[in-house]
């Protein structure tokens, strides 16, 4: 069993044809651009988490996963409804924690190079 879910992890990899982590904390989100077996692109979503155990032990942590599998289909209608949603929260919520300026600062120039980088044709 080990061998073949080593083989799939393998064979998953080898699709990726472009990939970016963003650190958040205790999270890791991996967008990662992968290639069907027809040669079009989807964008799979990662959230990795740290569990650490009951009894404190690092040595002993595992990650938690969850995957989006978002297809060029629903490209338009998903960044839609994420700007929406993103506007609420910016709107209604009032304990925003903003972040130290340097950091801000940094945040926005890879938010503003990873935007130049992204093209989307609809």
């Amino acid at each position: 069993m080990e061998t073949s879910d080593r083989k799939f992890r393998e064979e998953m990899e080898r699709d990726v044809v472009f990939s970016h982590a963003i650190k958040a904390g205790k999270r890791i989100y991996y967008m990662d651009v992968r290639r069907t077996r027809k040669d079009d692109l989807y964008l799979s979503i990662t959230e990795s988490k740290k569990i650490a155990p009951a009894d404190g032990d690092m040595s002993q942590a595992t990650f938690e996963k969850h995957k989006i599998f978002l297809y060029k289909e629903d490209f338009s209608k998903f960044i839609d409804g994420l700007s929406k949603a993103i506007g609420y929260i910016h709107a209604n919520q009032t304990n925003v924690s903003v972040p130290e300026p340097e950091a801000q600062e940094n945040a926005d120039e890879e938010a503003a190079d990873s935007l130049d980088d992204m093209k989307i044709d609809f």
